[in-house]
């Protein structure tokens, strides 16, 4: 297995899904959807999960239907607590410290978000760059447009040697068909049938693949 490049979903990969931060941000959604464009208690759960099916993310079909404010809507959203939420992260640093190759996020929120995330956990320092939603506008994870404009900006020139993580499984599918190795991040299996590599928490990744550390690929 060769990695030259890791690419890292953020929310409810970077830290578990358990942590509640995405129930948060689903909170702040639906009120933004209810308080700036006339959605009701009782139809905004079925307009966001058919936002999120049709477009990929509630942001893109809003963009679509509405022409909201991106910059906006991810300010409001993302104006959760995170630090009452997310904590120091030694094993997930050290696991890190560990992976000498380049290190990236590729995430379906904003790069602001992100770095109070990975703040939080104290592990910014080891992520060269974020590739964020507004980056790959008009498309976002899992449409193959997104994947390709981030792996353009990336500069890559072999998907095969690139591993992602993520906890979405239409993004990690989308990423098998363009030929990257991935790792599905996920505390809750409702694939049984899937039989890709998989792990409960980022933190296991150097357990499925111990060659990655300290720089060793073959």
């Amino acid at each position: 297995m060769t990695v030259e490049l890791l690419i890292f979903d953020l929310d409810d990969t970077l830290y578990p899904s358990s942590s509640g931060i995405w129930s948060l941000i689903r909170e702040r959604i639906d009120s933004f959807m209810i308080s700036k464009l006339g959605y009701t208690h009782e139809n905004v759960l079925s307009a966001r999960e058919n936002f999120f099916l049709e477009f990929g993310t509630t942001l893109r079909g809003l963009e679509s239907v509405h022409h909201i404010d991106p910059y906006e809507y991810l300010k409001f959203v993302h104006d959760v607590p995170i630090h009452e939420y997310l904590f120091p992260n030694s094993q997930l640093d050290t696991m890190l410290s560990n992976i000498l190759q380049r290190k990236v996020i590729f995430t379906n929120g904003d790069r602001w978000h992100s770095k109070r995330v990975t703040d939080a956990l104290r592990i910014t320092n080891h992520f060269n760059e974020i590739i964020d939603i507004l980056d790959v506008s008009p498309y976002c994870k899992p449409m193959i447009e997104s994947f390709q404009i981030a792996l353009e900006k990336l500069n890559v020139s072999n998907a095969q040697n690139i591993l992602i993580l993520d906890d979405n499984i239409r993004n990690i599918q989308m990423a098998e068909k363009l030929g990257l190795q991935t790792v599905w991040v996920t505390e809750n299996n409702h694939f049984q049938n899937y039989e890709g590599k998989q792990i409960k928490k980022v933190e296991d990744l150097l357990n499925i693949y111990p060659e990655i550390a300290l720089g060793k690929v073959n």
